[in-house]
């Protein structure tokens, strides 16, 4: 039986994604993503930061690195997997990363070319992509 490994995080990109392709032709996509945390110690708000390394698959590697660009919001669920090997001089290395199952876009941050746009124009984007089978992150059911 295999045990539980599932992972949620939000965040920003910390870069912009990067597509490549296997040699038998699958997409797969890296980013990385910066997750805030928020606490009180002693009455002072302190703020820590985590970076992740994402890597997305196939159809989703794809859309991502259409969709992304540094700066904008995502909710990831996937899984942690742990890469494991020996560098240069033979010391064991490692490091974990989010394999994607879901990636989720959050609206992107406003620039002046959406500053620009008139409410109409923003409304009918939004219901376009609705029509097209996109849903907004609030609607989502996990």
């Amino acid at each position: 039986m295999n045990s539980l490994n599932s992972i949620l995080v939000e965040g920003n990109l910390t870069r912009d994604p990067v597509l490549a392709t296997t040699p038998k032709g699958t997409a797969v996509c890296n980013f990385s993503v910066a997750s805030n945390r928020f606490y009180r110690s002693d009455d002072d708000l302190q703020k820590e930061v985590s970076f992740f390394d994402v890597e997305v698959w196939s159809r989703l590697a794809e859309r991502c690195a259409e969709e992304l660009t540094k700066g904008r919001g995502v909710r990831v669920v996937g899984r942690l997997k742990q890469d494991r090997w020996q560098d240069k001089e033979e010391k064991p290395r490692s490091r974990v990363k989010i394999v994607a199952e879901h990636v989720e876009f959050r609206r992107p941050r406003q620039t002046e070319e959406t500053a620009e746009k008139t409410a109409g124009e923003a409304e009918l984007e939004e219901v376009q992509h609705v029509a097209e089978g996109e849903r907004e992150p609030a609607e989502v059911v996990f």
